[in-house]
């Protein structure tokens, strides 16, 4: 397994490890965003998304649970499991249908889809340091490991 630590020490360093992780990333793949409340979930998910090519709105998905992105050649799932009382809930909206070849699956709180989302390719974790975050990147699979190598050498 491959890691990497970042320190984060402002929210601008945030975004550029948004747009940093944006140029390494081609569907499919799933990436689990693990933080608590607060510490940058979502404004990383937003700065991956502009990254990819996304110009309007990055809405949180904690109401909704999944948000759509169409972009050129992909669409990008932002999940939101923070609100689920039970994994199944996720097979009543087709969770299986959503991972597909030309998928980027961001999902928050993966813990509360266990059984029932992708594992992971990579597993971003955030957490506070101070008035900055540490960011801890694993890669789980090939795919995850050839995108944290390219991550790497980008940084």
């Amino acid at each position: 397994m491959t890691e990497l630590t970042i320190q984060l020490a402002t929210e601008e360093h945030t975004e550029a490890l948004g747009q940093s992780l944006a140029a390494i990333v081609s569907a499919p793949i799933t990436i689990y965003l693990e933080a608590d409340l607060g510490v940058g979930k979502t404004r990383l998910s937003r700065a991956i998304l502009h990254g990819l090519g996304h110009t309007g709105t990055v809405k949180s998905p904690t109401y909704t649970i999944v948000e759509p992105y169409e972009l050129d050649n992909m669409t990008v799932y932002h999940f939101d499991l923070y609100r689920l009382t039970d994994p199944s809930e996720l097979d009543y909206m087709g969770i299986r249908d959503y991972f597909t070849e030309s998928t980027v699956a961001l999902i928050e709180w993966p813990n509360n889809g266990h059984g029932y989302i992708n594992e992971p390719d990579l597993v971003i974790k955030l957490a506070y340091d101070g008035a900055g975050r540490t960011c801890q990147i694993a890669a789980k699979t090939p795919n995850g490991t050839a995108g944290l190598d390219q991550l790497k050498l980008n940084l």
